[in-house]
């Protein structure tokens, strides 16, 4: 498939995706024009109809991104029909399993050994490992929260004492995860680095003193 076959063809098929996208979130073509709107960029009618029915063969980036999030669907999954098709010709003349195609557009493609550090596939890496820090001590430093209340509400003295070293095992867990969350956001900021904004319940990982 040249290049010129291949631009027209690849609009087509994310048109039918924002078809289907939109009828799935039962949204007329003037719901979804008003939904972009007030998302803060116009996206008129006649463009949401015309790229749907093929009378347009490009889409412009921030239309696309808009409708996406009026549709309340990843943007990745109108460009590639994940689940639908079996492969798709990601590039001209380059036809791949349509999972293979989001994992490259993502950045996922599986590697023999890390990326080099620096390179943009290294910096995703580093995200990616930074939220998944961050889900492990949210998820330890609120299940030791809830087994100190329960240990506080428990009238029973030989069963509090029980949640109460059970607490005390939880909050070890939590602190050691804090602990690594709050060296891996340092060792970002050494790297130049700006780490994600912190959920609420950990905000104190980068005030240790607070």
């Amino acid at each position: 498939m040249t290049n010129y076959d291949w631009s027209p063809s690849f609009t087509a098929r994310v048109a039918e995706q924002m078809r289907r996208a939109r009828k799935a979130a039962g949204l007329t073509v003037a719901e979804a024009a008003e939904a972009c709107a007030s998302l803060g960029l116009a996206v008129p009618k006649t463009t949401i109809t015309n790229l749907e029915t093929g009378r347009r063969s490009s889409i412009d980036l921030a239309e696309f991104l808009v409708l996406a999030e009026a549709y309340q669907v990843p943007p990745v999954s109108l460009l590639f029909p994940l689940g639908t098709d079996a492969s798709v010709a990601v590039l001209p003349g380059r036809e791949v399993p349509t999972w293979e195609a989001v994992s490259w557009f993502t950045g996922e493609t599986p590697l023999d050994k890390p990326a080099p550090e620096g390179s943009a596939r290294d910096v995703l890496d580093t995200y990616r490992a930074h939220s998944d820090s961050v889900t492990t001590a949210l998820a330890s430093t609120r299940l030791a929260k809830e087994r100190r209340r329960k240990a506080s509400i428990t009238l029973d003295a030989t069963r509090r004492d029980a949640l109460l070293e059970t607490a005390a095992s939880y909050e070890q867990l939590a602190f050691d995860d804090c602990r690594e969350l709050r060296e891996f956001r340092d060792a970002m900021r050494e790297r130049g680095l700006v780490p994600s904004d912190l959920p609420t319940d950990l905000t104190f990982v980068d005030n240790p003193k607070d």
